[in-house]
């Protein structure tokens, strides 16, 4: 009887042991999302699981499977253009965005008839998207915008129609909080 209830809380101390770990590693290290929606179409598709590293752009610690923030870390660089990065939607904190960085600090960004321009030149987009073509002034153009500091714009990769320019612009104003990232994708699918 003795020797089951050792083999019961080895067992029992190896299990909480793993869980403990999980815990640590999804929240200081990696964590996977799943792509919720059409947005970074063709890059990444809905139901794909993607891993994010946490700590290379930095990323608020909550307490797990909440959204009750503890601290934020500090990242090692700050988000570079063509990252696709996980951040929490700033009207909704307890939805995660995946998208990609089209302009950081200090750009100026515009778009004119589809066609996104930073500091006045076309920004190099082989993996962005348009299935129509047709130009809604309203829809496909605005700007430029200069973007602050500590900020930076995204945008996804799929330009449908329903997906539209002129949102991204209502929804991030004049860019993106640092406070809001949550992770830059460990490694892109290719294009």
């Amino acid at each position: 009887m003795e020797d089951k209830k050792k083999l019961l809380w080895e067992y029992v101390k190896a299990v909480l042991t793993a869980l403990v770990l999980a815990l640590i590693i999804r929240a200081f290290v990696i964590q996977a999302f799943t792509i919720p929606s059409g947005s970074m179409i063709p890059t990444l598709l809905v139901g794909d699981y993607i891993l994010v590293n946490k700590f290379l752009l930095g990323s608020p610690v909550d307490i797990p499977f909440t959204n009750i923030n503890l601290f934020r870390m500090p990242g090692l660089r700050r988000p570079h253009k063509g990252d696709v990065i996980v951040f929490k939607f700033p009207v909704d904190p307890s939805k995660d965005f995946i998208k990609r960085v089209v302009a950081v600090e200090g750009d100026k960004i515009e778009a004119r008839d589809k066609v996104i321009y930073v500091n006045g030149l076309p920004a190099n987009e082989p993996f962005m998207r348009h299935t129509d073509n047709l130009v809604l002034p309203n829809r496909d153009n605005f700007g430029p915008i200069e973007i602050p500091k500590d900020k930076f714009f995204c945008m996804g990769d799929n330009r449908e129609p329903r997906m539209g320019l002129c949102r991204y612009k209502r929804r991030q104003g004049e860019g993106l909080d640092r406070l809001f990232l949550k992770g830059h994708e460990l490694s892109a699918p290719e294009s």
